[in-house]
């Protein structure tokens, strides 16, 4: 197919691999509708941002398929594998989405837990007696 554009979007642990088709503007994630998976309209929003910036919103129907981590870093992996998709379709978008950084892969992650304590930070209680 000629109108299939791919993307990869990863963020912490999510990996979102995107298929942006000429269409309506449906929005399918996992075979489901957006509402019924992300079921928050911050991450609904948050997700299709690069069509809201490059007003193509209603021209391509995006299907999703979202691995790993928790609903928030779902949302931002898919917004970075729309973005990623949308600049195979035209070049003309790059410095608007780059201008509001929908192109940098955000590199944080959970940090280890190091020996001797609890977490990766979080010690056991001192007590001085």
């Amino acid at each position: 197919m000629k109108d299939q554009y791919r993307g990869l979007g990863r963020r912490k642990s999510s990996t979102a691999r995107v298929i942006l088709i000429k269409g309506k503007g449906n929005f399918l994630i996992n075979g489901r509708e957006s509402k019924d998976y992300l079921m928050n309209d911050l991450l609904i929003k948050d997700a299709k941002q690069p069509l809201v910036m490059t007003e193509t919103g209603v021209q391509f129907d995006i299907r999703v398929n979202v691995r790993g981590g928790g609903l928030a870093g779902q949302a931002q992996a898919i917004r970075l594998g729309i973005a990623r998709a949308l600049l195979k379709i035209s070049a003309d978008y790059r410095p608007i989405l780059k201008k509001n950084g929908m192109l940098t892969r955000d590199a944080r992650i959970k940090e280890r837990k190091k020996p001797g304590l609890k977490k990766a930070r979080k010690s056991k209680q001192f007590s001085k007696r």
